[in-house]
């Protein structure tokens, strides 16, 4: 007998292994981000995206929004060939000019906001709204020409304007060009305003960054999502900076209404109804 044998060695198999089937179930359930119920996505979508148990309100794309709030077929969508550029030949983990064109690919958006012109219960308004999944919404130059337009056409039309914010500030790709867009954007409200109609801001969950310190928060009327986080810098960074602890809730809505910052915080089911009332008004 052999003092050693050779172990038979173990095959390895070169064959191409077939790519996992997806799940009948897969994408059919959601988890609400608050209260933690699973959550039929179909039943969810047709409450608005509000969790049926605790009302806590999810995301909701932008396209999604616009139809519901607008009356049916009458959004006119403008600027959609207004696509970014790099002027900054901007490079991090990945070329900017490359990470444009994989979101835009993967979205189907050119950039992180739509703008057009429809109507509320019979009421004309220049409407815009961010796409928050492109780039987490930041504000590049483009985002902000199509802001400014917003405000331009419904000063030419002599209608109201609407913006559904939804950020997290400026993008850091195209630095200073994305600066300049705070000031450009305030500037065009503020030709919109030799007018007589008004300008009604709908701040979402998040609205943060260079969006909040413009135009965001220059609406005649302020409305906000229950919850929402509104502010310039997120509470960690402002802890961190003056070395204390914030109120419980600080920077979301509910604190913000308390504190006077804003005129109504809307549940999602009636903000139609409340942007026709505001419209009947003063539009």
């Amino acid at each position: 007998m052999a003092w050693f044998s050779k172990k038979p060695r173990i095959a390895v198999d070169t064959e191409p292994q077939a790519e996992p089937r997806p799940s009948r179930m897969e994408g059919l359930w959601a988890k609400c981000e608050s209260c933690d119920e699973i959550i039929y996505r179909q039943e969810l979508e047709k409450n608005w995206m509000v969790c049926p148990h605790c009302e806590h309100h999810h995301y909701w794309a932008a396209r999604a929004r616009l139809v519901a709030m607008l009356d049916p077929d009458s959004f006119e969508e403008f600027d959609k060939e207004l696509e970014p550029q790099d002027p900054l030949g901007f490079s991090d983990s990945k070329k900017y000019k490359d990470r444009l064109k994989s979101t835009r690919k993967n979205l189907g958006e050119p950039d992180a906001f739509i703008s057009g012109v429809g109507r509320i219960q019979g009421h004309q308004v220049s409407v815009g709204c961010f796409v928050f999944e492109f780039m987490g919404g930041s504000m590049g130059s483009v985002v902000g020409e199509k802001v400014a337009r917003v405000f331009e056409r419904a000063h030419e039309l002599k209608c109201s304007a609407i913006v559904f914010s939804a950020s997290g500030g400026a993008r850091m790709q195209e630095g200073i060009f994305s600066l300049m867009q705070m000031a450009k954007t305030s500037a065009a409200i503020a030709r919109f305003r030799t007018g007589t109609r008004p300008y009604i801001s709908v701040l979402l969950n998040p609205t943060t960054g260079g969006v909040a310190a413009s135009f965001s928060w220059l609406g005649d009327i302020i409305l906000a999502e229950p919850k929402a986080l509104i502010g310039f810098a997120g509470p960690r960074v402002i802890e961190q900076t003056i070395r204390q602890k914030l109120p419980e809730g600080f920077q979301r809505s509910e604190f913000l209404l308390d504190h006077g910052m804003i005129d109504s915080i809307v549940h999602r089911k009636d903000l139609r109804t409340k942007l026709g009332q505001i419209l009947g008004l003063l539009g």
